[in-house]
Order: structure tokens, then sequence, then C-alpha cells
């Protein structure tokens, strides 16, 4: 126990809140800077001030030690800085669970070999309040890297933001109806405005922050007062849904852009009706305008772009270039270049005045959705459907950095008029804030170059095995987190692993159709087995390691004699892919998990009908057997885990808490926990008998699968970056007594 926590367990509640709220400001004050770094450094505090007063009040604390007359060196600031940005970096986690602090502070900081940070995580492992999963090494993006921050409240995919120029303030714009007010500097709740009847599909605001306008599926435009959060007007003339707008500089001109072909200039001072451009063939996606408010440019899948004089409403020109529908366009500062941004990939520079195409700026490998230019004109930066952002130098078009972290389709983009923050939007339904000022790229993981799709520890506990579908394996020792070996051999994605009762061989299956088998010290392949006819999804052992079962895409399974590789049996009855297998302890029964949304309970030895499981909603992805035999706990894209007794086939619970489909789980040695993963980004553990979620912790990508080593606590998982998690589960010892 520190000499804080000591001090602090001895005031009363009231006392103790004062004590948390004001002492780092009172030693920034009286220019106590070493008292103030103890204090910053020292986990008990982190711990206290989160759990009292919040997230943002724990790193406006940090920002204290800036002030230039604490007079702290800067080593000790740098240290300051590297723990206030995992916190930042963690917020959105913080904000919605306090338990996964010491989680998130190691998988951050281990990496830094800075004596007060090692002791601050020497602190962080000792805490035993609740069951939590302590990572073995740094497993999440250390401060620096990446973005600054997340922001997490919307239910929807975000399709479209608006900065303040000074940046404080961000709009975004939903799929889920909503439009919510973000203040930057506290990232409080959100302001939500509440309106539209269908999504919303773009949002613009003035200049001074007052008003904004969004555009809606429901084909009208609203102007909203920000402050109150109210709706003053509702913008009617469109025949069909509002895809994009923009606001002159002045604030009193607003053009539309619509899947009705037609452009609209609103007078947003008279209610007179608005003035029509029509030029385009198909629906026109997005428009922007310059800062005079004289000349607009609007965007069609048609594949042109068009200039126009917004006073008369006429074409001005209609640059031609891409070969796809262009999907977003911006106007620099000056008004003299404009880039778009298309399906072909790629975006283009273009003098307004002429037309002319200037350069291309080619980079994305996914749709190019949204561009911003900065305010000094000479860096662009794109979002993309390939879940980037890039930042560009505009004159030369060369590509300065890529921005990686959304978890799905970037779709927007903004940039205060001062520079910072840039803040994206993506169909993650987050936004993110970064420095693209950093000099700080994401590190190079030692890790896969696509998402693992399986992982399996071997009988000793030292090493795991993980699958790609960048077609390798990887052998790993668990505790150093050291890649050992890489193999190759697949020439499609590899899905499952399964590893031999006596840690000798592993068994890999892979879409090229076939299964592989390989010594697992040498890592030498001894024999591939090709008789699926379609990919080969999913594989399990028997406990005697004498027999296989492997699960196919062509919705059929097959077991196969382990030593000789003859196939034995086919076994057949689902009626969509096979995602997922596990066998009984007593080699006698397996369990299949199908996109038909059903599990199946074969007889391995007899030719009987399986007995089938019904209840999910969407695809079964996962399945998993308890030690005993008994139990059988099934994952699935509905969100939801269920319990269900093998023997009379009936669903015992339901086990609810991930926000987005369950990939994988396990079942503990002692069967009475289970680890799952999910594409919402997090590991829980369940307690099977009660059916409640006891720990979680939270990545940075969605988890693909999962395995738990014997001791039944240590965790390994797999995630969408191609990362491989080594985690240690800390207090599940003692909540497996009490239950």
């Amino acid at each position: 126990m520190s000499k804080f926590k000591e001090r602090l367990g001895k005031l009363s509640p009231k006392k103790r809140l004062y004590a948390l709220e004001t002492l780092p400001g009172h030693l920034a004050q009286s220019v106590q800077g070493e008292r103030l770094h103890q204090l910053l450094t020292d986990f008990d505090f982190i711990e206290a001030k989160l759990d009292a007063i919040g997230v943002q009040g724990l790193i406006e604390d940090y920002d204290l030690a800036r002030v230039s007359d604490v007079l702290l060196s800067e080593g000790k600031t740098g240290t300051l800085g590297l723990i206030q940005g995992a916190i930042r970096k963690s917020a959105h986690v913080l904000d919605e669970d306090k338990t996964q602090l010491a989680g998130q502070l190691l998988g951050r900081l281990l990496y830094f070999e800075i004596p007060q940070i090692q002791k601050m995580l020497k602190q962080a492992k000792q805490w035993k309040d609740s069951p939590w999963f302590q990572p073995f090494n740094t497993n999440l993006e250390r401060p620096g890297e990446g973005c600054l921050r997340t922001l997490t409240s919307h239910t929807g995919g975000i399709i479209s933001i608006a900065s303040t120029p000074d940046g404080k303030r961000v709009i975004s714009a939903s799929l889920d109806q909503t439009l919510k007010i973000w203040d930057l500097d506290i990232c409080s709740q959100p302001k939500v405005l509440i309106g539209h009847t269908k999504s919303i599909t773009a949002v613009a605001m003035t200049q001074d922050g007052k008003r904004a306008i969004s555009a809606s599926r429901d084909k009208t435009l609203k102007i909203w007062d920000t402050n109150s959060g109210s709706a003053v007007r509702t913008l009617i003339g469109h025949t069909d849904s509002v895809l994009a707008v923009a606001i002159a500089l002045h604030g009193k001109r607003a053009i539309s852009a619509s899947w009705d072909q037609t452009l609209k200039i609103w007078d947003l001072e008279s209610d007179s009706q608005p003035k029509t451009l029509i030029g385009h063939t198909q629906p026109v996606i997005a428009v922007a305008m310059a800062s005079d408010g004289k000349r607009a440019i609007s965007v069609s899948i048609d594949n042109t772009l068009k200039i126009w004089d917004t006073d008369s409403g006429t074409e001005y020109k209609t640059p031609i270039g891409h070969t796809d529908g262009v999907m977003a366009v911006a106007i620099a500062p000056d008004g003299k270049l404009a880039i778009s941004a298309s399906t072909d990939k790629t975006l283009k520079v273009w003098d307004i005045d002429s037309g002319i195409k200037l350069r291309t700026l080619i980079g994305h490998t996914g749709y190019v959705l949204a561009v911003a230019i900065a305010p000094d004109g000479k860096r662009a930066i794109s979002a993309s459907a390939d879940k980037t952002l890039k930042v560009w130098d505009i004159d030369s078009g060369t590509e300065l950095k890529t921005l990686t972290g959304h978890t799905d389709r970037v779709m927007a983009v903004a940039i205060a008029l001062f520079d910072k923050p840039v803040v994206s939007a993506s169909s993650d339904n987050t936004l993110k804030i970064w420095d693209i000022d950093s000099d700080t790229e994401l590190r190079t993981l030692i890790c896969h170059t696509d998402w693992i799709n399986g992982v399996a520890i071997a009988p000793d506990g030292k090493r795991a095995i993980s699958v790609s579908a960048d077609k390798t394996l990887k052998v790993w020792d668990i505790y150093s987190g050291k890649e050992l070996r890489t193999q190759t051999g697949h020439t499609d994605k590899v899905m499952a692993v399964a590893i031999a009762p006596d840690g000798l061989t592993m068994i890999s299956v892979s879409w090229d159709t076939t299964i592989k088998i390989w010594d697992i010290d040498s890592g030498k392949e001894l024999r591939t087995l090709v008789s699926h006819m379609s990919s080969v999804n999913a594989v399990a052992i028997t406990p005697d390691g004498l027999t296989m079962i492997s699960a196919s895409l062509n919705n059929t399974l097959k077991i196969w004699e382990t030593d000789s590789g003859r196939e034995l049996k086919t076994l057949t009855g689902h009626t969509d892919w096979i995602n997922g297998v596990a066998i009984a302890p007593n080699g006698k029964q397996a369990v299949s998990a199908s996109s038909d949304k059903t599990l199946k309970i074969w007889d391995i030895d007899s030719s009987s009908e399986p007995r089938i499981l019904i209840g999910h909603t969407d695809r079964v992805l996962a399945v998993a057997i308890a030690p005993d035999g008994k139990q059988v706990v099934s994952a699935s894209k509905d969100k939801t885990l269920k319990v269900w007794h093998i023997d009379i086939g009936c669903e015992l619970r339901t086990l609810t808490g991930h926000t987005s489909g369950v990939t994988s789980v396990v079942i503990a040695p002692n069967g009475l926990i289970a680890v799952s993963g999910s594409s919402d980004n997090t590991l829980k553990v369940w307690d099977l008998l009660s059916g409640k979620e006891v720990a979680s912790f939270s990545g940075e990508y969605g988890f693909e699968c999962c395995a738990i080593a014997a001791d039944g606590v240590t965790v390994v998982a797999g995630d969408r970056s191609g990362r491989v998690h080594f985690l240690r589960l800390e207090g599940v010892k003692q909540l497996t007594v009490d239950s």
C-alpha cells in the first residue's frame, strides 16, 4: 500500500473527495513539482481519482505538470506525458469500465523502461478488487501512436462531421438518426440533437459555431441552434435523400446535394424558395463551397465534378478524370485548388479556374470517401473504406503518413481552421482525434499482417500457435511474447489450428481446402489431407489424439484418422457454412456451429441423425464443450452466448453483454468460467453458473479467437489487426472458490 492510499484511507468520504479534487492543483500552485510528480505516478492515486472524479478530471491533473513554474525536469514531464497519453487513449474504455484501469495501463506502458512507470505498473499488478486481465507485454497502442483519443456514443455509423474554427467543438452526424455535439476540451458526454426521421447523411457548421445544418435521407435539411440543441427550421424541397450540405463562410447561404440529382441553394436569412442547380446525370454525393460563397463544386456518381456560379446558378466547368463515382470534394482556403475523392481509390487535385487536373494521389486500397485540406493549403487528409486516413503533400502529391486505428470504413474527416485537432468519423461508430504533426508513427509490431482466425495453446502452457488470413502460422513464447517461428505452406487464409494432446503435432485448416499436419517443434509439414471440396473453416482433435474432425464451407464435417490421414466419415445436415466444431471429453460426441443459426450434436461412432440446438437468431460462430461434457457454450453473431445441456439439448441460459457479434468462446479447465471474444473489441469472462459477466478487456480491434491454457488463467487471443494478445486472468481463482 502506498503512503497516499494509507493517508487517504484515514479520511472521511467528504474529505477524501475534496483531497482528490484539489491536491494536484494545490501542489502545482505551491510549486511542489516533486510531490506532484510522485502523486501522478502513484497507481493508488490514479485509481482513486478515476473512481471518485472520472477520467477527464484525471487527465486534466497531468496538464498541471506542464505549467512552467512547477519546475519539473524534462524527463519527469515526459514520464507524466506518457501516463497521461495512456489514460487519454483508454478514456473511452475507462468511462464505461473503471476496473480495466490496471490492464489498460499495463497494455500501453509496459514497453517503457522508465523507473517511475515500472514502479507504478508494479503497483497496478497488485490490484485485486475484482477479476481482470493482466497483459504479459505491451499489447495496445502506446502513447504517441495512433490517435490521441477515441469518442464513443453513437449507436450507428458516423457519416459526417464538422468542426468549429478553433477545433474545440465538433458535431457528428450518424445513421442512428442523431447529431451529437462534442466539447473536445473535456470530451464529456455529447449534447444530442434529435429531429430527423431517417439516417443523417451530412452536417455543416457556421464559422461562429452557433448554427449547424444537417441533411437526411428523410429528404429534408434542418437548421439547429447548437447552444440549445433545438431545431430552428426545416428546409424542404428535395424529392429524395439529401446527401450533403455546405455553408458559405458568411453564414447566409447554404447549398445541398441530393440523390434526386440536383443541388439547391438556400437563403438562410429568408423563407424564399431555393435555387435549383441541374446538370448531373446521377445522384449528387457531395458539395463544397468556396470561402467567398461565389463558387461551389459538386461531385456525383456520374464520375464528374461540376463547378457552379452560386449567384447565377449556372454551371461554370465540368472537370472529368475519375473512372468511377466521385464521393467527396474539398476546396483549398485560397479558392484556387480543389481535391476530389473517388471510388476509383484515388484523389485528384484540380485547378478551379481552368478545370484542369494537376495530379493524382494514389495509395489507398479501398474507396476514398472523404477529404479535407489543412488551413495552410499544403496538406490534405483523405479517409477511405480501407479503414485508414492518409496525409498528403498537395504540391508534390506524395503520401506523408498513414493513420490507422478505425476498425471499419472511415467516412469523414474534419480539420479545424487552426489546424488542430484532426477528427475522423467511421462506420465503426467512433470518432478519433489525431495529431497529424506528431513524428511518432505506429510501431511495427511482430505480428501477422492480416486477421488472426485461430489460436491454440500447447499442453505445456509455454507456447501458443496463431493462424491468420495472411496464410501463415506463427509459434510464440507465451510469457515473453516473442515469435519463435513462422510457418508457410497454405495458399489461402488459415482459419483454425488444433494441437494434439501429446503436444507433438498441430493441425491447421485453410480456405485452400486442405488440412496440414505439422511437427510442432521443427515446424516440418508432415502430411497434407485433401478431400474437402470447399474451404475448411474449423478443426478439433479427440482427447486421445487418434481422431480429428474438420468443418467446411460446403456444410459438411469430415472425421479423419489422425496418424494415417485416412478419411473415415462425412457428416451432413447443416444448410449453411460450418464455423466451429468441438469434441466432448469422452471423444464420442461432437458439436458443430453453423451459419444456419443452429448447432448440431453428433455421435461420432454411429450414423444416427444429429440432435439440433435452436435458439440463436443469427450465425453461430463458435462452440465449446465443458470438461464434464454436460454443457455446451455457443457464440453467435446475434451478440449473445448460450449455455446448453448436451444430454437433453435444452438451453440453460443466455449470456448478454457484448455489443457486437461474438466470434469465439473457450471454457476453463474447471468448467466454471468461459472467455469470449467479440468484434466489439472486447474479451469477456463469464461465470457459467450465474451467467454473469465478471471481467472485461478492451482492445483496439475486434477479437476473432481466444484460447485458455491448462492452468485456467493464461489466455491467448488474436484480433483483426493481426496482433496476438497474451494475458493472465487475475482474481478468477477466488471467483471459482466462491462459486
